[in-house]
């Protein structure tokens, strides 16, 4: 087809290469440089949705990321299927594939638009009311119903094909936006020799200037003095350039969230190019120069295709070349919207009236559109919109008049104004400010270091948004600027508009005065909100969905609140404002992954002797990102007989396990001791060179957060161990403490849990199995009793040896370096073997544990657990006068009665093994609810007691021992005796051999 609409000479990508796309099936014609909108409308096509509630029939709105309605699927193939994208960001391509969303069976004849004719029965909280009765249909009926109705877009249903990337970096000024107030600030700030990343949504800079036609920048067009600064940015190596990158999320520290769109533009992508990159950036300084949005006016019939922004007609015609029809209507309540009429007529095209809703517009304005032979209804209001698929005429009449002008139109352009864009500047947690004089929310005090420039911070010219932009940039390379900012001839500039309806009609009982487009929210279902109650514009907003489809409310926010406040009599600002959150507009689950796919989801980490042990026929378990040898089947053993063998070795001979996932940092510095006197519960400053120490670890609330084992190496140097999986979040903990509370410490935190790994030798005959291997260190009870570390060599080998034990059995953890780890292993498991002694793995190890009642993090505990509340008062230094969590001890419900403590359970059958999780009660006949007391944190049958064992959290456990309570089972209610939590050795003098 022929791009009929394409005016020549109009545009700045004329003469740019042809490409064919095609729409629903259709084949079109478009050029290079086209997005997907501006190529249809310049074929004539404006239908090109329908709307959620009622399948409306909706066309396109804006030119930018702002856009309700156009939204669209594409398609590269089956695996590469791209729901809900919106048509006025796509770029074409040559071979485009985009299909209409949200109809059947065509877009012309959409079934679902009987919807429209019922529509007074899906008022606003139809859903609230309707679905709640009665309640056997919700799962039945209502569910299903909803879940097949929600969305616009189809999803795939294939694995993505594409590839995802992402990159950190840092900088010192951060400019968002690449408009006119951007492209200043990115000019002044690396003129004063600052880093600048400055990035823009659009494929190229300029923002709103691409609809700009007769400003002057020192004395050139606004567009051409926007390409010269982009080239000069572009030439210094201190700039960094991001177009089609949306900044969409704003977080602590002046941390920004960039999505770059890197391939959706292209007709055959390279094979090694990421589709998308997330760029996390760290500013000093960010500059917000992200602009505003214009809003539609609110009347009867402002859905209908054809109807669309003012700003958007003029950014289609002056920078695509697109005229958005043949005879074009203006309704407007402020004097941009003007411009937008005299370039559509210097184009051409006939503007049949423009009716503003003001009593006294600007004269020069009407004398000009009147010397254009353009019709002026000033004070006047558009009542209603005739068409059924594209706007055929308008009818306007004078506001608190009668008569009704029919006036014909293919297009209608509309503007109330612009809302500022402090969507990021909110989401940083920055203030708002609401100026009533302009009727807008600005930029107020803000927490990060940040500055607003530009129509985002209230600037109503072109003028006053470069000198805001030169200012802005200037101040955040710390530097005051020397040149002089450029002159600046306007050619237009923006008032301060309206919200809500011109006049009452909006609101009457059969209007349909849209306020939000996608969602299908009308002024008279804001009014039905308040009448019923709402008086928060959260409330209103949740009640009637305004603001809650895919823009997020960009062009309905500001009205909406205005109608609710107006109905109220209240100021704005007593109504509220919605939240702004995270992303500004929608970003794919691919850019936030990133690499982490498949299996790449999470690194696989493998411990030194891994091979060793899948050569042995080892089966394995994820332990965070760890493989664990669980067990060693031998001779076809199931997972119970091996583990039964395993723990009846270690206490019978002895067993080697491999530890290496243990985390292990290094506190070293002259302050060491001391700073782990106020991470840890225990003391340590008078723990002898050569001793381990039992360590736990609290939050602030007092809550046990992490433990292990610590040995001091020297004055000056520990070495700590954590659980397998708290070795990041202890680390960070330990980091977060020694910058923030503790910054005078001379203390050194290093992660060591790659460079060791750990061999633990446990049972009767540990020594005897090592000795032959360890050269310069007693392993005599008398030189290294429990609870010692010595350095030495393993194997001919440095190492590091601790005499501990997490099995209640005299124990050795050999630390070597990890590329000798495999070697001495099969050293000493060679040694073992003379001994009768096995290999055992993590299902074993934690049976030997529970036999003793020693606890796991986050098993044994759920972090509502105190040392008290599982026996380890004693690792509480009793002359501590300070450490993390001891205040939060000494809170009263942590002192008081009925918390849950550590027991042990006994099962009356010694056969049944309870389950873990499992609720423990007082009365297995109590009606359902049943009063829980406790709950079973870890169950297994231990060999080596001839039955069955558990742990569990039991209120007011302690004082229970020796009480029958019960636990229910699938099968029934267990009989269970409440007894201590140690099962093997109660005495403990297997730990010292």
């Amino acid at each position: 087809m022929a791009e009929a609409f394409r005016i020549r000479g109009a545009g700045r990508i004329e003469g740019a290469r042809g490409v064919r796309f095609s729409f629903d099936g259709q084949s079109y014609r478009g050029i290079e440089g086209d997005t997907l909108a501006s190529a249809l409308l310049a074929n004539g096509v404006h239908l090109v949705g329908r709307s959620f509630k009622y399948h409306r029939p909706r066309g396109i709105v804006s030119a930018g990321a702002e856009e309700p309605n156009a939204l669209v699927g594409i398609r590269r193939d089956r695996s590469r299927q791209t729901p809900n994208v919106r048509a006025t960001v796509q770029e074409v391509y040559d071979g485009l594939v985009a299909i209409s969303q949200n109809r059947w069976p065509s877009l012309a004849f959409d079934v679902g638009a009987v919807n429209d004719l019922a529509s007074p029965f899906f008022s606003a909280g139809f859903y609230y009311k309707t679905f709640m009765w009665p309640k056997a249909a919700w799962e039945r009926f209502y569910e299903p119903f909803i879940r097949r109705a929600a969305g616009l877009g189809v999803a795939p249903d294939r694995a993505d094909a594409d590839c995802y990337s992402n990159r950190f970096a840092h900088c010192d000024v951060l400019v968002v936006g690449g408009g006119a107030a951007g492209l200043a600030a990115a000019l002044a700030a690396s003129d004063a020799g600052a880093s600048v990343i400055l990035a823009d949504e659009q494929a190229e800079t300029g923002g709103a200037l691409r609809g700009e036609k007769t400003a002057l920048v020192d004395g050139k067009s606004a567009w051409e003095w926007a390409k010269e600064a982009t080239e000069t940015l572009a030439q210094r190596a201190n700039v960094r350039i991001l177009t089609r990158t949306t900044a969409f999320g704003y977080y602590a520290q002046n941390m920004v969230a960039l999505s770059e769109r890197r391939t959706d533009h292209l007709a055959e992508p390279p094979t090694d190019m990421p589709r998308e990159r997330l760029w996390q950036v760290r500013a000093a300084r960010v500059v917000l120069a992200t602009g505003a949005i214009e809003r539609p006016m609110v009347f009867p019939g402002n859905d209908r295709p054809g109807v669309m922004l003012a700003s958007a007609a003029r950014c289609y015609l002056n920078h695509y070349g697109v005229a958005v029809g043949r005879r074009v209507g203006v309704y407007t309540a402020e004097d941009s919207a003007w411009q937008a009429a005299f370039d559509l007529k210097g184009a051409g095209i006939d503007v049949s009236a423009i009716v503003d809703s003001r009593p006294s517009p600007p004269e020069d304005f009407v004398e000009r559109a009147t010397a254009l032979g353009i019709e002026c209804l000033t004070g006047h209001a558009v009542t209603g919109t005739s068409g059924r698929l594209r706007i055929s005429s308008l009818k306007a009449r004078r506001i608190g008049g009668t008569a009704i002008r029919d006036i014909a139109c293919d297009a209608l352009l509309t503007s109330s104004g612009w809302t500022p864009s402090v969507h990021l500047f909110s989401q940083s947690r920055g203030k708002l400010v609401f100026d009533a004089d302009s009727q807008r929310f600005l930029p107020g005090e803000g927490p990060q270091d940040c500055i607003s420039a530009g129509a985002c911070a209230g600037a109503l010219s072109l003028a006053e948004a470069v000198e805001q932009g030169f200012r802005a940039g200037a101040a955040a390379s710390g530097k005051r600027r020397r040149k002089p900012v450029p002159m600046v001839t306007e050619g237009a500039s923006w008032s301060e508009g309206t919200l809500g309806p011109a006049e009452d009609a909006g609101t009457g009982a059969f209007a349909k005065a849209f306020v939000d487009f996608q969602n299908d929210v009308t002024a008279k279902d804001i009014a039905q909100a308040v009448r019923e109650g709402m008086r928060s514009i959260e409330h209103v907003k949740r009640f009637t969905t305004t603001g809650m489809a895919t823009d997020q409310g960009k062009t309905s926010n500001m009205h909406g609140l205005a109608i609710a406040a107006g109905i109220l009599r209240k100021p704005i600002p007593e109504v509220g404002l919605t939240t702004f959150r995270a992303p500004y507009t929608p970003v794919t689950f691919g850019a936030l992954a990133g690499h982490a796919r498949g299996a790449l989801f999470e690194p696989v980490r493998r411990t030194p002797i891994h091979d060793w042990a899948k050569m042995q026929g080892a089966v394995f378990e994820d332990v965070g990102q760890w493989k664990r040898a669980r067990y060693f089947p031998q001779d076809g053993e199931d997972m119970h007989g091996a583990v039964a063998r395993e723990c009846r070795t270690v206490r019978e001979s002895a067993g080697v396990f491999d530890a290496s996932t243990l985390g292990k940092i290094e506190v070293t510095g002259p302050d060491a001791a001391a700073f782990l006197e106020m991470i840890y519960t225990n003391p340590w400053s008078k723990l002898a060179v050569g001793r381990c120490r039992y360590g736990v670890m609290l939050r602030e609330d007092g809550f046990i957060f992490d433990d292990g084992v610590v040995g001091r190496l020297a004055e000056d140097r520990f070495h700590v161990t954590t659980t397998t999986g708290g070795a990041p979040r202890v680390l960070h903990h330990m980091e977060d403490y020694l910058q923030t509370e503790f910054p005078q410490m001379r203390v050194y935190l290093t992660s060591t849990t790659e460079q060791w790994a750990v061999i633990a030798v446990q049972g009767p005959k540990s020594r005897d199995i090592i000795a032959p291997l360890v050269e310069g260190v007693d392993l005599s009870d008398a030189t290294m009793p429990h609870m010692s570390v010595r350095e030495g060599k393993v194997c001919g080998v440095p190492a590091r040896i601790f005499r501990m034990s997490f099995t209640g059995e005299r124990g050795f953890e050999i630390n070597v370096p990890a590329d000798f780890g495999r070697a001495v292993w099969e050293e000493i498991f060679a040694e073992a073997q003379k001994t009768g002694a096995c290999a055992y793995g993590t299902e074993a190890m934690h049976v030997l544990r529970a036999e003793k009642g020693y606890i796991i993090v986050g098993q044994d505990t759920d972090g509502t657990v105190t040392p008290h509340d599982v026996g380890l008062a004693w690792a509480i230094g009793k002359n501590k006068t300070d450490f993390v969590g001891m205040r939060g001890l000494m809170r009263s419900d942590l002192a008081a009665g009925g918390r849950k403590q550590l027991v042990g359970l006994k099962t009356i059958d010694p056969r049944t093994v309870l389950e873990e999780g499992a609720q423990i009660v007082a009365d297995p006949n109590e009606p359902v609810p049943m009063t829980m007391i406790g709950h079973v944190t870890s169950a297994y049958w231990s060999e080596n007691c001839g039955r069955s064992i558990a742990l569990a959290l039991l209120k007011d456990g302690a004082s229970r021992i020796g009480e029958r309570l019960f636990v229910p089972m699938p099968d029934g209610a267990v009989n269970v005796e409440v007894c201590r939590p140690v099962f093997f050795d109660e005495e403990g003098g297997r730990l010292h051999g």
